[in-house]
């Protein structure tokens, strides 16, 4: 008997602000940058994209645009996404 797969949304596991922080900070430190626009995406749809758009002060599309995989948005556009989502990065010195 073949068992349906169970569809898995990385979105819906980011329901907490420390599951966010956990997830981010593990994303910034492999230091992938397309990494990091597909989990500010992720991010985004947990977040909700329709209150992401009107707290950063870009359009609906345009953030689907700029954070599907592959994209390469520009750096202020990445930065109002961190400001909306209510994120604060602090850099500290390497160990």
């Amino acid at each position: 008997m073949i068992e349906p797969l169970t569809v898995f949304s990385l979105a819906d596991m980011l329901d907490t602000d420390a599951a966010i922080s956990e997830y981010l900070t593990q994303v910034i430190e492999e230091g992938d940058s397309d990494e990091l626009i597909r989990a500010l995406g992720y991010i985004a749809k947990a977040k909700g994209m329709a209150t992401l758009a009107n707290e950063s002060g870009l359009g609906r599309e345009s953030l689907y645009k700029a954070l599907k995989p592959g994209a390469k948005p520009r750096f202020d556009t990445v930065f109002k996404v961190i400001k909306a989502l209510g994120i604060h990065l602090q850099a500290t010195p390497a160990a």
